[in-house]
């Protein structure tokens, strides 16, 4: 979302709204707080908004929108007077969507969940995620698969894919790239969560089969979670203390440059809808193995890497074989010119015009 707020600005006047949701702690009914963190907000004007919890339960929703509102009431106050309602997520979709009713401003809704996908949307959620979109101008899936999956539930809305972003200042691919004949460098990014969503258990599972055959790689995993201790001792049992280091929590500056210092960048996910750290990946010249969920299959294709069934580990461990025999014949600034449509700036000004579209007449 950050990301996409940064595309957007380039163009665009943007004040942010971030819903933090319910805060116990809370005297009043609702805070809004500008944000000071420079690092999270990146200059843009974005305001942390918390709410009290209502006292009857399973009506927390109905204080989210009201909250919403009132902060929108606070910033058009402070004299921002905007054009467009942007709302990331279905949830923040229904209080844009009933204050762009009322003040008879266009809503645009961009939709990054993968519950869509994975059947997770239940009733209520249903009915948020149709009224939300039905009443939106246009909703924007960040893939085609994801649009699909929202079409599975019978919801109907004008659709239109706008991808996820990356920023290219930061990933690129560098001065020209040595690689260590020696050692190939494995590159893992990822939330070590107990779900194993990212699929860390089948690569680790899928390494120990490549050991078997071969030595010439080292696996390095950035990230951090609540699964890693488990993921630590798979590591030891599976004998690859000496072929995997995890790293824990990188900045995007660090895994930029730990990018630019791998030969393979490896993403095993189970659901994912479309990865910007994959992304990342390919705008740092890096060639992938991952998996055929979500939308990757829309963005990697002969040439970038190689595709595998989700917890597959035999295949996985296969197809890392095969990007390492071949890894001379990928052309790391073709792969990274590949990823260029995902810029923030190509991105930044496709929702510009999409902006323009709708404006107030």
């Amino acid at each position: 979302m950050r990301e996409h707020a940064k595309a957007v600005e380039l163009y665009d006047d943007i004040n942010v709204i971030h819903c933090a949701g319910p805060d116990q702690n809370l005297s009043k009914l609702w805070r809004m707080q500008l944000e000071m963190d420079e690092n999270l907000t990146k200059g843009i004007p974005t305001y942390r908004l918390c709410y009290r919890p209502f006292p009857i339960p399973k009506t927390w929703y109905l204080m989210h929108i009201w909250a919403v509102l009132q902060a929108f009431r606070r910033i058009v106050s402070q004299g921002f007077d905007p054009d467009i309602i942007h709302a990331h997520t279905y949830d923040a979709g229904v209080p844009a969507a009933l204050i762009g009713k009322v003040y008879g401003i266009p809503v645009i809704v961009t939709e990054h969940t993968t519950a869509f996908p994975r059947k997770l949307v239940g009733g209520l959620g249903i009915f948020t995620a149709r009224f939300a979109f039905e009443r939106a101008e246009i909703v924007m899936p960040v893939s085609k698969s994801l649009q699909k999956a929202i079409e599975g539930y019978g919801i109907k809305a004008h659709f239109k894919v706008i991808p996820n972003v990356f920023d290219a200042n930061l990933f690129n691919p560098g001065s020209a790239h040595q690689l260590d004949n020696q050692l190939n460098r494995l590159l893992f990014v990822g939330l070590l969560d107990p779900s194993h969503k990212k699929g860390v258990p089948y690569l680790l599972s899928a390494l120990a089969m490549l050991r078997q055959h071969r030595n010439d790689w080292h696996l390095d995993i950035l990230g951090d979670g609540p699964a890693r201790a488990e993921y630590e001792v798979m590591t030891a049992d599976f004998g690859l203390d000496d072929k995997v280091t995890f790293h824990g929590l990188k900045t995007k500056e660090e895994i930029a440059e730990f990018m630019r210092k791998a030969d393979i960048f490896v993403l095993p996910s189970l659901w994912e809808n479309l990865p910007c750290v994959l992304i990342e990946a390919m705008a740092c010249g890096l060639p992938v193995v991952s998996t055929l969920t979500g939308g990757i299959p829309e963005m990697i294709h002969e040439g970038i890497g190689i595709l595998v069934a989700p917890g597959d580990a035999t295949k996985l461990s296969r197809s890392i074989a095969q990007i390492i025999d071949s890894i001379d014949e990928f052309d790391r600034r073709a792969i990274a010119q590949q990823a260029l449509q995902y810029s923030s700036e190509s991105v930044g000004r496709l929702i510009h015009s999409i902006y323009k579209n709708y404006l107030r007449k």
